[in-house]
């Protein structure tokens, strides 16, 4: 049977901001085999992008010259108490609630992030103190270097902050499904002190402590509402820049000349990896002169929340990219630290 190939469809209708010139080719696929058929075809012989939920995904106003495919495979498997599979095509607030209705610790805090399960290992997606590196174990791919579906055990999928070895080597995998080892019974995750100020007094529970995060997460338009504009948005836009000790003091310095901070320990840090400090982009952002609710065209700052950007419509993705460059740009000249984008650009670059 042919592969139902489309024409000229518009990947604004398939991308969270709404925004995205159309794609030269595109096609669903509901299996592996499926997508291995597709990658074989003649439609397949230039460039390839392949699309989850979109949640994640900045297109050029020009489109993509070649074929788009979007993953749609779907199903949970479960494997026993903690542990399940679940296809890439999968939505991930599907995933979370399967744990949180068995009682299994180790998803909660990640509630009401858009977009599929394939990619959150991509992403290393990660929320309120829990990233998914910490309780996948294995993922199903087809390694397009072999030709062949594979399973890469946890160990070997490089996983970093917001970072992953899917994501550094993006034209080698495409994530097909992801192993899950969950905690039944076991205590919910409170590491993150927002969280842990709005749970004070409350009952923990791993439904509770879910639903809050949910609620911090609406607050700050993060939660896809088509009767919120200003959750038309990739999410967090950018990273939280990890930096070097001599560079975080040297912001640390500056925001107490500048006045922006009456003491050091004013300043939001946190420690990561091999001695190095990670700072919030969004106090990095709002410190520099970029407030909230800010406007270029048909996108703005985000009313609520300065590290989204949002489409209120009729807008470009000219105009997003520009309003990026000028938060990065302000950033970088006041702190001397440089914002990297969290979603993946398509024809377009800061």
């Amino acid at each position: 049977m042919a592969l139902p190939f489309q024409s000229d469809v518009l990947l604004s209708e398939h991308t969270t901001l709404g925004l995205g010139g159309p794609a030269r080719r595109f096609l669903r696929v509901d299996s592996v085999e499926m997508l291995q058929r597709a990658l074989a075809s003649a439609e397949a012989q230039g460039p390839v992008l392949i699309v989850g939920g979109g949640s994640n995904l900045v297109v050029s106003d020009a489109g993509f010259d070649g074929l788009v495919i979007r993953l749609q495979m779907r199903g949970i498997a479960s494997q026993g108490p903690g542990r399940f599979i679940v296809s890439a095509g999968e939505p991930w607030e599907a995933v979370v609630d399967y744990a949180v209705e068995r009682e299994w610790a180790g998803v909660e805090c990640l509630s009401g992030i858009p977009g599929l399960a394939g990619a959150t290992p991509i992403q290393n997606v990660g929320a309120y103190g829990q990233d998914v590196s910490q309780v996948v174990v294995g993922v199903d791919a087809l390694d397009l270097d072999l030709g062949r579906p594979v399973h890469v055990p946890a160990s070997e999928c490089g996983f970093a902050y917001r970072n992953s070895r899917f994501k550094r080597e993006r034209q080698r995998w495409i994530v097909t499904a992801v192993h899950f080892e969950l905690r039944p019974g076991a205590a919910p995750t409170v590491a993150y002190r927002e969280l842990e100020r709005a749970l004070e007094g409350q009952e923990r529970t791993i439904a509770s402590v879910r639903d809050m995060v949910v609620a911090l997460r609406r607050r700050k338009s993060m939660v896809l509402d088509p009767d919120d504009p200003d959750s038309r948005s990739v999410g967090s836009f950018f990273t939280n820049p990890i930096v070097d000790a001599s560079v975080a003091q040297r912001v640390v310095q500056h925001a107490v000349k500048a006045g922006m901070v009456e003491a050091p320990e004013d300043v939001p840090r946190y420690d990561a990896e091999q001695g190095r400090i990670k700072f919030p982009a969004a106090w990095l952002i709002e410190k520099s002169g970029i407030a909230k609710g800010k406007r270029r065209g048909g996108v703005a700052v985000s009313s609520k929340h300065t590290l989204a950007l949002v489409h209120l419509g009729g807008g470009t993705t000219a105009e997003l990219v520009a309003l990026a460059r000028e938060i990065r740009d302000r950033v970088r000249d006041e702190f001397g630290v440089t914002l990297e984008a969290e979603p993946r650009l398509v024809g377009v670059s800061l």
